[in-house]
């Protein structure tokens, strides 16, 4: 078998999420159908991904990983004899594009380095958050990764409420709880700005994110910079530990996954150790981590 990376993007308007659904489209089961298709497998293609993304939202930097049999790569010489391993990998990228629908590209494959995984040797994930508070509406152009927020915000506001959410913390009052999945998280950076056509743009980074965290947090900043609540209480929510009514998820096609990051190749394989080691805090005994 050999471990192939794969690193993509698409616009989750259509699809039901990235995770495979009976009945339903999805990133992760159009992917594994050309791949199978492809490369003639006799078994599924097995995707794992850095970032299981919610029905709705986008992707420009989603990273996975696939085992194949090494064998399986032969299917990409054709005509013209044996190629190199990345004459076929190449190859797989183009076919891959005549096969996958335009809402889902796949722009590199590579093979992974020794100890490698998309999803647990990530040091970070970083997201972005549009929003539009133009008094018209967003621009329609962009309506499908720009949230129209019918308010004026106030950037400031925003970063003063944002800064409080900083650090590790039990994340709870900000996740849909899932059983046997920890909801402790270390928030690396959230900070908006106003880009000069007057978008507002939130960057999130955190080692991980657990189920709806991102949009839930995005909905309590939004209350914060328009004025609706004081910039103390997405702090005070996340104190309360539990999820609080007054917190509305953000929309999903606002959000957008821009980057994963990874340490040095000698270190892959000690970070996905470490990252499959129990979380734990001592109120809440030993759980299991749990991407977004």
């Amino acid at each position: 078998m050999v471990r192939l990376r794969l690193d993509l993007a698409y616009d989750g308007t259509d699809f039901s999420g990235w995770a495979r659904q009976p009945g339903r489209r999805t990133v992760q089961g159009e992917i594994e159908q050309a791949l199978g298709r492809i490369l003639r497998l006799e078994s599924p293609a097995m995707l794992t991904v850095a970032g299981r993304t919610d029905a709705g939202v986008h992707a420009r930097g989603q990273v996975a990983h696939v085992d194949v049999p090494e064998g399986s790569l032969a299917e990409l010489d054709g005509n013209r004899g044996p190629l190199d391993v990345d004459e076929r990998l190449s190859a797989l990228v183009r076919r891959l594009g005549g096969v996958l629908p335009p809402d889902v590209r796949v722009h590199r494959v590579c093979v992974a380095s020794e100890g490698f995984d998309a999803r647990f040797s990530a040091m970070f994930r970083r997201y972005a958050y549009r929003v539009s508070d133009a008094a018209g509406g967003a621009d329609p152009l962009r309506r499908r990764e720009v949230v129209w927020h019918n308010r004026p915000l106030d950037v400031g506001a925003l970063n003063a409420a944002a800064a409080r959410l900083l650090g590790e913390h039990d994340f709870a009052a900000f996740c849909k709880r899932r059983e046997g999945a920890t909801t402790i998280r270390e928030l690396q950076r959230l900070e908006w700005v106003r880009e000069p056509d007057g978008l507002l743009v939130a960057t999130v980074v955190a080692d991980a994110f657990c189920h709806s965290m991102v949009r839930a947090l995005v909905g309590s900043l939004l209350a914060a910079g328009d004025g609706r609540r004081p910039v103390e209480w997405p702090g005070e929510v996340l104190a309360g530990g539990v999820r609080d009514s007054g917190v509305h998820v953000a929309p999903a096609h606002g959000l957008c996954l821009e980057e994963v990051g990874y340490p040095a190749e000698a270190a892959l394989a000690a970070r996905a150790e470490a990252t499959r080691r129990v979380r734990t805090l001592s109120v809440l005994g030993e759980t299991v981590l749990e991407d977004e």
